[in-house]
């Protein structure tokens, strides 16, 4: 992980949560002096509807923006827009109202998003003083098992400004002590905002969490309504109102994009870092403490008991989504559309019937296998129970058993700095999982054994029935097996040692045939003379490998010694000499002799002059 140059003050983006009218957007307010409610409507009914956003600088000099959202309840789904992409929060309780009903379900928000880092605001002190020791008291309690659980508590007044210098103070330390955000990693910044700008065009807002972006950058834009990604160009960046030329992590963001209309921008799509974010619409999901405080969510029973049919945040995107069961603590997730999403990913689960959060679960797969035979569901959530999150690049090859580089960079598992884990092999583009190869290693020997003694006289498996058995991914992988056996092969096929000359079943019309042969070399049997004696094509091949017979054409065999033989009698004719003359002075046929010329001439020993005519080479 890195973290911007010392001389870059470190950026940080803080979404509000709380209930309805507690104070929140009037607390940015008084913290920036900007006014973070954008329509007027909002202003009218003085109630926070959508997204707000404003910044400022803190003593320390950091750089913070807040991002306001929504309390009221018809709101949810631009709340956690908000929240999804934020690393840090700002749980707002008035004092004199305590915790309600919204309060509950920004928390529940907040733990289904695995939030960990944040403080508590009380706010409206001036009003309740007395009150502000047992609020905290109950906001302990209901915090208590969350990422805030231990946050500080600062109590407020924004119409009279006390406690804001705390607050401030409270906000420096808190940020001071979150990890640095990774710089480096690949980008993907959820769309929250669209709009044009006269003589900029598209303009698009959203959080930068990971990564850098710079003028000039080439981006995918993600939408769900076109499988294709629109590529799109960075043609300028504001951070906090100001033109800059690169911004990193973690910022509020402005981005002026050329290749892409306004109107074909919405909440929901994504900027990604070209080739590195493949969307999926199905993933393989594990359950984390989320909702359930009141004994009706994941807690409390579990995804083997949530709706089948759900709305999934993550981001600032809402989709549709339907829910498989695959224990209490796993689940595959099937989405309307897809979305760009890898291992980690922290998903909230939403009904849609009464607004409710379900929970939150955290994606392990966003490739997960197909589930078609009985009892696949139940292994699956075996597999993903028994996964090491701390190694998830290890998982992914093991689960694989052999896995693409690429397909790896794509699923956000490896960059340029990643070094190869123990126990994986990488050959050829492929990391291949070490289990995975001894198994193959062993049944390929297996399967080449047993095809030894079920075809005694074949040359051999031959490498596509070996890849096929072994149900490699990828043929280039065949190699990598054979290299961990004792397996030999030519390319054509794959045998054991010694395999290629064992000729035992044929032996007996083999030493009759060379017997033949012995006494008239050139007399080369016809193919009832084989079929007789049993001597099939696969039979001759397994003679030739084994050295005992010389095949110069199919169906046409003579002794490996005959091309010698042949020499010593054509060496001394009258050079040149003619096919005719070949075949009177060997005893034999056209049907032999013109096959032999032409192994002779193969070999060097005799030269081919015309249609008719040929010289011994000396």
């Amino acid at each position: 992980m890195t973290g911007p140059p010392e001389s870059e003050p470190r950026r940080y983006v803080v979404a509000t949560a709380g209930h309805v009218d507690h104070g929140k957007s009037t607390l940015v307010r008084a913290l920036t002096g900007m006014e973070p409610d954008r329509w007027a409507e909002e202003k009218r009914r003085g109630l926070t509807i959508d997204l707000g956003f404003a910044w400022t600088t803190l003593p320390s000099g950091a750089e913070v923006a807040f991002v306001d959202v929504p309390g009221h309840e018809r709101f949810l789904g631009n709340m956690l827009a908000g929240l999804g992409p934020a690393p840090l929060v700002c749980f707002v309780v008035a004092a004199d109202e305590g915790w309600r009903a919204q309060s509950a379900d920004h928390r529940d928000a907040l733990l289904a998003l695995g939030v960990e880092h944040g403080l508590v605001v009380l706010t409206r002190s001036d009003l309740a003083p007395d009150r502000v020791e047992a609020v905290t008291t109950q906001v302990r309690r209901e915090l208590a098992g969350t990422g805030l659980a231990d946050a500080p508590v600062v109590s407020v007044s924004a119409r009279t400004g006390t406690g804001l210098d705390e607050l401030r103070a409270a906000l420096d330390d808190v940020l001071a002590g979150t990890p640095a955000p990774d710089d480096v990693a690949r980008v993907r910044l959820w769309v929250d905002r669209s709009f044009t700008m006269t003589g900029a065009g598209t303009v698009v807002t959203g959080t930068l969490a990971t990564g850098r972006l710079a003028v000039g950058d080439r981006l995918e834009l993600l939408r769900p309504d076109t499988e294709t990604p629109a590529t799109v160009t960075v043609r300028g960046l504001q951070r906090h109102g100001e033109s800059v030329t690169e911004v990193g992590p973690v910022s509020r963001v402005a981005v002026n994009l050329r290749g892409v209309a306004a109107d074909d921008v919405a909440r929901g799509d994504a900027l990604v870092t070209p080739g590195r974010w493949p969307r999926t619409s199905l993933v393989d999901v594990r359950r984390v403490d989320g909702a359930g405080h009141d004994g009706d969510g994941l807690d409390g029973d579990g995804l083997d008991t949530a709706p089948e049919h759900l709305t999934v945040h993550v981001g600032t995107a809402s989709v549709p989504a339907r829910l498989r069961p695959l224990d209490g603590d796993h689940a595959r997730l099937t989405l309307a559309r897809p979305e760009p999403l890898g291992r980690g990913d922290r998903v909230v689960l939403r009904d849609p019937g009464d607004r409710r959060i379900v929970g939150g679960v955290e994606v392990l797969d966003a490739d997960p296998p197909s589930l078609v035979r009985r009892g696949d569901a139940r292994r699956r959530a075996a597999a993903l129970d028994t996964e090491d999150p701390s190694e998830p690049l290890r998982a992914e090859v093991r689960r694989r058993r052999a896995v693409r580089s690429d397909d790896l960079h794509r699923l956000g598992l490896t960059d340029a700095t990643t070094s190869v884990p123990d126990g994986i092999r990488v050959h050829r583009g492929w990391w291949v999982d070490d289990a995975a190869l001894d198994s193959w290693a062993v049944r390929l020997r297996a399967a080449v054994a047993g095809h030894h003694a079920a075809e005694p006289l074949a040359a051999g498996l031959t490498p596509r029935a070996a890849v096929d058995l072994l149900e490699l991914p990828d043929a280039e992988l065949l190699g990598l097996v054979v290299a961990e056996t004792d397996v030999e092969g030519d390319g054509r096929h794959l045998w054991l040692p010694g395999h290629d000359r064992d000729v035992s079943p044929i032996e007996p019309a083999l030493a009759r045939l060379e017997e033949r042969l012995r006494a008239e070399p050139f007399a080369a049997p016809e193919a009832d003379d084989l079929a007789e004696l049993g001597l099939g094509t696969r039979e001759l091949a397994a003679a030739e490998r084994a050295g005992r017979l010389l095949r110069l054409a199919d169906g046409l065999v003579v002794l490996p010694t005959a091309p010698a033989f042949a020499m010593r009698t054509l060496a001394g004719l009258e050079q040149p000499f003619t096919t005719s003359a070949a075949r009177q002075a060997l005893g034999t046929t056209r049907r032999v002799v013109i096959p032999l010329l032409e192994h002779l001439d193969s070999r060097g020993w005799t030269t081919r002059i015309d249609a008719g005519h040929r010289r011994v080479n000396r």
